[in-house]
């Protein structure tokens, strides 16, 4: 398996985050689920269980972040929303946005997301928040349904892998979180591949997947890159970013899905 030793600053230098000008709207799908402004870290991972992403595709987590993934102005996952492969053509734009605030979470505040002082208090306990860099925040997209989710003995499919996913956050959140986002684009590790769900398989899931290193390292990481897109390089069916993720000293820190199938059924 390569090693590749990623870098941002091969890639451009470090950039301040801009505030927001106005509000950021999670955008996708008004088909359900539908949310009025971002969803909170808990209706992302209720999402997650009842797509069986969780614990099929990562185990149980804390969501820090919400991937918004946009292909043009017309196409962007919305935590299950249905979109025509035609439109994912191109690779998506990606950026990581606050999520929504939890029943009874209102005082939690970005230095609380980046140093885990809160104890999950919905019934079972998910992974621990990670200190955050986000510098060496890494992108994924599995389809864990290929060929279909009913015979997925090729899956997971690795569709993309890339580092240095920009982050968007509001005007409240503080100066040194601000300092530290990255505003360029995104570093490749594995090119993007287009959803292409086979004929008569069903809908696929196509996971998004936000990572961060588990030991908190702003250092740049040398991250594994996959041998095959089947199975991610590993043996067996069901193997797949989880294992990626684990071998390179990455946690799950956001998610996101959409489904997509071929036009004959």
């Amino acid at each position: 398996m390569h090693i590749v030793q990623f870098s941002l600053a091969l890639a451009a230098a470090c950039a301040s985050a801009a505030p927001l000008d106005e509000p950021q709207q999670f955008l996708g799908s008004t088909k359900k689920p539908h949310f009025h402004g971002p969803p909170s870290s808990e209706a992302v991972r209720h999402e997650l269980k009842l797509a069986e992403i969780i614990p099929t595709v990562v185990d149980d987590f804390h969501s820090s972040f919400l991937i918004n993934a946009t292909w043009g102005k017309h196409a962007s996952a919305a935590l299950g929303n249905t979109l025509d492969p035609e439109k994912l053509k191109h690779q998506p734009t990606i950026t990581l946005l606050e999520p929504g605030d939890d029943e009874g979470d209102d005082d939690e505040d970005m230095s609380d997301m980046f140093n885990h002082k809160k104890h999950d208090k919905h019934g079972k306990h998910p992974a621990p928040k990670p200190t955050i860099p986000l510098n060496n925040l890494v992108i994924a997209l599995t389809d864990p349904d290929a060929p279909s989710r009913d015979d997925p003995k090729w899956s997971e499919m690795a569709h993309w892998l890339a580092i240095g996913v920009p982050m968007k956050l509001n005007t409240t959140s503080s100066s040194s979180v601000q300092d530290e986002a990255p505003t360029h684009g995104l570093v490749d590790i594995l090119p993007y591949k287009p959803p292409g769900p086979p004929p008569k398989t069903g809908k696929h899931r196509y996971v998004f997947v936000a990572f961060s290193p588990l030991n908190g390292t702003s250092e740049p990481l040398n991250l594994t890159v996959p041998k095959e897109r089947r199975h991610w390089g590993f043996e067996g069916e069901r193997m797949g970013v989880r294992q990626w993720a684990t071998e390179n000293g990455l946690v799950p820190v956001g998610a996101n899905f959409v489904y997509a199938q071929n036009e004959k059924q």
